[in-house]
């Protein structure tokens, strides 16, 4: 068994801390306001067949370049990926 609390005295004693948050610039979030949609799915997430109704994911990956973006598309039925795209 292991000792208690070992991954915060390892990330203490390597040095390693957690950022929080990002840094934000105000007033570079104006414009117009968003657009609201219709919600069709209504929560019903069971699907009777493939290839009927996918949804969609964006998130965004922080590195040391910048940041990764990242698009999934997954089939409800069979709750698969059908396609991924990153840049």
């Amino acid at each position: 068994m292991s000792e208690p609390r070992r991954v915060a005295r390892l990330t203490r004693l390597a040095g390693i801390t957690a950022q929080i948050g990002y840094k934000r610039h105000p007033g570079k979030y104006g414009g117009k306001p968003s657009a609201v949609v219709d919600n069709p799915l209504d929560q019903q997430f069971d699907v009777a067949a493939p290839d009927k109704v996918w949804v969609t994911d964006i998130t965004y990956i922080r590195t040391q370049k910048g940041f990764a973006y990242l698009a999934v598309v997954i089939d409800l039925f069979s709750r698969r990926v059908v396609g991924w795209s990153m840049q």
